[in-house]
């Protein structure tokens, strides 16, 4: 892996995460000329020992790695690295992924293969909150039984819409008990108020 370049405007060092070479190549080149500085590992184990040496502002994360995998690498630079902020790319939808990655504060959950325009919005997104410098993220215990969720979507659809229904699945399970909900997700209630009154905006919320 090269060292990261000068990185004028800070947050804007990315580090890419992926097995495939010619995905890495990919992805270097499409971040590269986004104005981020790109540097790219092929497995979790090579990221941790990159990130010793050159912390990143954002990591692009596969979840489908060798060795150690790409949620227990998260769960590890989360506790080490805790603003650093983390888009994941997967090939697959998982429902199950997509709890643990609300759980983790990632900023955005992308399927493969992912449009640049997209890529590109996640990457500003992820900049702006690592610019925020927010407070470190306190993890809780994982619970030992995952919590009910909704039948699998279709391949089609958006692993963004997989977080929303999720989240408002469980808002529903509560009755609309909002303190409930965010307990059942993991989340804090304020991070559950701001999702919510994001996909009011969005018109795609439906009741309360």
């Amino acid at each position: 892996m090269r060292p990261f370049p000068p990185a004028p405007g800070g947050c804007r060092r990315v580090l890419i995460v992926d097995d495939e070479p010619r995905m890495r190549d990919m992805l270097s080149r499409a971040v590269a000329e986004m104005g981020f500085d790109a540097a790219a590992s092929g497995s979790a184990e090579s990221a941790l020992r990159a990130l010793e040496q050159n912390p990143a502002d954002i990591v692009l994360l596969d979840l489908n790695l060798p060795g150690m995998g790409g949620m227990d690498f998260f769960h590890l630079l989360r506790k080490k690295w805790a603003q650093t902020q983390v888009i994941i790319l997967t090939g697959f939808g998982d429902l199950t992924a997509a709890q643990q990655a609300i759980r983790l504060e990632a900023v955005d959950f992308l399927a493969k293969p992912c449009p640049l325009g997209q890529l590109e919005q996640a990457l500003e997104r992820a900049r702006q909150r690592r610019a925020a410098v927010a407070p470190p993220i306190v993890l809780p215990d994982p619970p030992e039984e995952a919590a009910p969720i909704p039948a699998a979507p279709q391949d089609s659809e958006l692993l963004e819409d997989v977080e929303r229904n999720h989240i408002l699945a469980a808002l529903e399970r509560h009755g609309g008990n909002r303190a409930a909900a965010a307990a059942e997700l993991g989340i804090s209630l304020r991070k559950l108020y701001y999702r919510l009154e994001k996909y009011q905006r969005e018109g795609r919320q439906s009741g309360s």
